[in-house]
C-alpha cells in the first residue's frame, strides 16, 4: 500500500503561491469594457488584521443602492460613479454584508440580471498619512463582478464571486474631507464564467424590458456585496504574505514558514515568534525562511477524535529594519497537522479518519448568501450537536470567518471552488477555473481545517473534453500544493466520467429512492455499495459519497412512508447507513456527507417547494426528524471510531429490566 506524504522538503518548496491575473472577460458581460483593468494582485493573501503597525476599519453598514436600468451602459455615460447616487435618481438603502435580491418587496429586484450600484462616503484619518501609512481597500467577496472607484477614479476590477480582492488606494482618498466609494455588480453568468450560465434578452414589441438568467446547478444565484468590506492600512514596507505548512515526527511538531514582504529597505530581516494557547512563546526563528522544531507538540485534531480539537498555535511574523526597528508585524493561527493519502485511506496525524458530513450552502432568510456571524456560530453548534466532524464548501469558496470557527473547533473542511455544473470546456473558461484555485488556495492554504480541495461539482465529466481539461485543473493545484488531496464531487456514472483518474479522492453524487427510482426503498444499500465498489475498482482511490438524500416538508407525517414526508427522508437515510456500515468494513470507503445540512433558496420551479427541501434542518434551522436520526448515527460512529462504547440515548427511553411483580 503506497502512502503519499509530503515531506518537509516538499513543505518548504511546493506551495508557491503565484500571483494572481484576472483574464479577460467575455463580450458579452455588461460591465463597460473600456472600465475594465486586468488587476494584479499584491496582497489580499492575508485576511485583514489590526496590529501594532496596522489599523483596519470596516465598511460594513447601509449604502445606497440603485439598479441600472435596461441599458447597461446609463449609468456609466451619466457618470454615476463621479458622484453619489442619490443625485442621480432614486435610492434605496441597502445593507453590506448581504444579498440584495430579497432586501425588497418587489419580483424584479429579487429575480434581477445585470448591474445594479452601490455607493456609500468614508473618512481617512489624518495620522494615517502622517504616519506615511499604505490605504488598502478590500473586498471579501461580491458577485459575480464588480468595478469600483474611489472619488470618481477607477480603482480596481475583479471577476469570479467568493473571493476576495483588494486594491491599495493610498493615492486616490482625501484625509481632509470624506471619500466616495462606488461599486458597480454584475451578476450575470456567461459560458465562460465561473460558475456557468446563459441569459437571454426579453422584448415586449420591440422594447427590451429585461434580462433573463439561466443556469443548471440547483441554488439560487444571489448577488451583491457578500462580505465584509474593509478599509486598512500598512506600513511603507509590509509583510505580503505569509506561508505555513505542518509536519509530524512522533511527538516532534514541525512548522515550516515562509513570510514574503515588500520593502525597499536595506538589510531588511524578519523575526518570527510562535506562541502556544497560553501566550507562552515555544518556538522563534531570526529568518525569512525556515523551520520551527517544536517538543512535545500540541496537534490539531478533529472534533470528537481528541480532548481538545482545534488546537492552534499562533504565529508572529515581525519585519525589522537594519537597526532591529519594528516595521511591521502580522500575526496569525497555525494548527500542527499533516494529512496524508494512500490508495484506500485518508490519515489526519498518520491516523485513518472517517469523514462525517455534510454538504451546505451559505444561504439563509433575508441575507441570502451575506455573511452573518449569528447564523454561523448557530450552525457550528448545530454541527457539532449532529457529531459531524466535516462539511464540504458546496460550492463555492464560504467567508474566510467561516474557516476560522472550523479551525478553532475541529471541524475539518473540504473546500470547493466555484465550479459547478462545468461544461463547454473551452479555453477561455478553464483559464478562469484555474484562476479561481489560485485565488483559492493563496487564500486558504494556512488552515488546518482544509483537508482537501474540491475542483468541480458534479462537472459534465463524460464529455470527451473533461479528460484533458480536468487532468490541467489538477496539475495546477498540484503546483501550488502539494500537501492535500484533490477532489472533484462526481455525478457521472463510473464507465463514462473521464476525470478520475486524476485525482486522489474519489466522490461521488447519488440520489436512490429520490431521483432514481423515486419513493422505493428497495435495493438502495445493494446499488450504493456496487457503485462505491465499482469506483474503487476502476481507480484504486479512497472513496466518499459526497451527496445522498430526499427532499422533506418539516411536518409532514406520513406512514407508512411517502416521498417529501419526514418518515420518507428518515427511510432514504436508513438505507444508505446499511451500505454505509457494509463500505466500512471494506476497508477502501472514507466518508458519508448527507445532502444537506439545511433547507435553501433555488430557482423558480415546479420540483423545488420554495427551495430546496432536503436539510435535515429547516432554513431556520430548525431540526426534522432526520436530524436527530443523523444525530444518533455520527455520534455512535465517533464513538465506534474511538474504541468507546456507543452514546446513551439523548432521552430517558427505558432501564430494560424485565417487570417485576410482587404480591403485597
Amino acid at each position: 500500500m503506497i502512502k503519499s506524504r509530503s515531506s518537509l522538503i516538499i513543505f518548504s518548496i511546493v506551495v508557491s503561491i503565484v500571483n494572481a491575473t484576472v483574464p479577460g472577460t467575455a463580450s458579452a458581460n455588461e460591465i463597460n469594457q473600456p472600465q475594465k483593468k486586468k488587476t494584479q494582485f499584491n496582497g489580499g493573501a492575508l485576511y485583514p488584521r489590526a496590529t501594532e503597525t496596522r489599523d483596519l476599519r470596516r465598511l460594513d453598514g447601509i449604502w445606497n443602492f440603485r439598479r441600472s436600468p435596461t441599458d447597461p451602459e446609463y449609468g456609466y455615460r451619466n457618470g454615476w460613479y463621479e458622484q453619489d447616487l442619490e443625485k442621480t435618481g432614486p435610492i434605496i438603502p441597502m445593507p453590506v454584508p448581504a444579498s440584495y435580491n430579497d432586501i425588497g418587496e418587489d419580483a424584479s429586484l429579487r429575480d434581477h440580471v445585470g448591474l445594479v450600484w452601490y455607493d456609500r462616503r468614508f473618512h481617512v484619518p489624518p495620522w494615517w498619512s502622517k504616519m506615511e501609512q499604505r490605504v488598502w481597500l478590500r473586498f471579501s467577496s461580491v458577485h459575480y463582478a464588480a468595478q469600483v472607484w474611489v472619488n470618481g477614479k477607477p480603482v480596481t476590477y475583479h471577476e469570479i464571486g467568493h473571493l476576495p480582492f483588494e486594491v491599495e488606494v493610498t493615492d486616490f482618498v482625501n484625509y481632509n474631507s470624506s471619500n466616495l466609494l462606488t461599486v458597480v455588480v454584475d451578476n450575470t453568468l456567461l459560458s465562460d464564467t465561473v460558475p456557468q450560465g446563459s441569459i437571454r434578452d426579453i422584448f415586449v414589441g420591440n422594447t427590451k424590458i429585461r434580462q433573463e438568467q439561466s443556469y443548471t446547478f440547483d441554488f439560487f444565484n444571489y448577488a451583491g456585496i457578500h462580505r465584509s468590506v474593509f478599509l486598512y492600512t500598512t506600513p511603507q514596507a509590509y509583510i505580503d504574505d505569509v506561508i505555513v505548512n505542518t509536519d509530524i515526527q512522533g511527538l516532534t511538531g514541525f512548522v515550516v514558514y515562509n513570510v514574503t514582504y515588500k520593502s525597499t529597505i536595506s538589510s531588511t530581516q524578519c523575526l518570527i515568534q510562535l506562541y502556544d494557547k497560553n501566550g507562552t512563546q515555544v518556538a522563534g526563528a531570526n529568518d525569512c525562511a525556515g523551520l520551527l522544531e517544536l517538543g512535545n507538540a500540541n496537534f490539531w485534531w478533529p472534533y470528537l477524535m481528541h480532548p481538545e480539537p482545534g488546537y492552534l498555535y499562533t504565529l508572529r511574523a515581525s519585519l525589522l529594519g537594519p537597526l532591529g526597528e519594528l516595521i511591521d508585524t502580522y500575526s496569525l493561527k497555525v494548527g500542527i497537522r499533516t494529512v496524508t493519502w494512500s490508495n484506500t485511506t485518508i490519515y489526519l496525524n498518520d491516523k485513518p479518519i472517517y469523514l462525517r458530513g455534510f454538504g451546505m450552502h451559505e444561504d439563509s432568510d433575508l441575507r441570502g448568501k451575506g455573511w452573518d456571524p449569528v447564523l454561523w456560530v448557530k450552525n457550528f453548534n448545530l454541527i457539532k450537536w449532529v457529531g459531524a466532524n466535516v462539511f464540504r464548501t458546496s460550492h463555492y469558496p464560504y467567508a474566510e470567518e467561516i474557516y476560522q470557527l472550523a479551525d478553532e473547533q475541529g471541524i475539518m473542511i473540504i473546500d470547493e471552488c466555484p465550479g459547478v455544473d462545468t461544461d463547454i470546456f473551452t479555453d477561455a473558461l478553464l483559464e478562469k477555473h484555474k484562476q479561481s484555485l489560485t485565488e483559492l488556495i493563496r487564500r486558504d492554504k494556512n488552515h488546518p481545517s482544509v483537508i482537501m480541495w474540491s475542483i468541480s461539482n458534479e462537472p459534465r465529466s463524460q464529455n470527451v473534453k473533461a479528460n484533458a481539461y480536468f487532468g490541467n485543473v489538477v496539475k495546477h493545484v498540484k503546483s501550488m500544493d502539494l500537501s492535500r488531496p484533490v477532489t472533484i464531487a462526481i455525478a457521472q456514472n463510473y464507465l463514462i466520467d473521464k476525470s478520475g483518474q486524476h485525482l486522489d479522492v474519489i466522490c461521488f453524487n447519488r440520489y436512490n429512492g429520490w431521483y432514481a427510482n423515486t419513493g422505493s426503498l428497495l435495493n438502495i444499500a445493494a446499488y450504493v455499495v456496487d457503485e462505491a465498489t465499482a469506483w474503487f475498482r476502476k481507480h484504486n482511490k479512497p472513496v466518499i459519497m459526497t451527496e445522498y438524500g430526499a427532499d422533506t416538508i418539516a411536518g409532514l407525517h406520513m406512514l407508512p412512508e411517502y416521498v417529501w414526508s419526514e418518515e420518507y427522508q428518515v427511510a432514504v437515510m436508513s438505507e444508505h447507513f446499511k451500505a454505509f456500515d457494509r463500505l466500512r468494513h471494506a476497508g477502501f470507503f472514507s466518508g458519508e456527507f448527507i445532502w444537506n445540512f439545511a433547507d435553501f433558496k433555488t430557482a423558480q420551479t415546479i420540483t423545488r417547494v420554495g427551495g430546496n427541501k432536503k436539510g435535515i434542518f429547516t432554513r431556520a434551522r430548525q431540526p426534522k426528524a432526520s436530524a436527530h436520526h443523523l444525530r444518533a448515527r455520527y455520534l455512535a460512529l465517533a464513538a465506534a471510531d474511538a474504541g468507546a462504547a456507543p452514546p446513551a440515548p439523548a432521552l430517558y427511553v427505558s432501564d430494560h429490566a424485565p417487570l417485576a411483580r410482587t404480591e403485597l
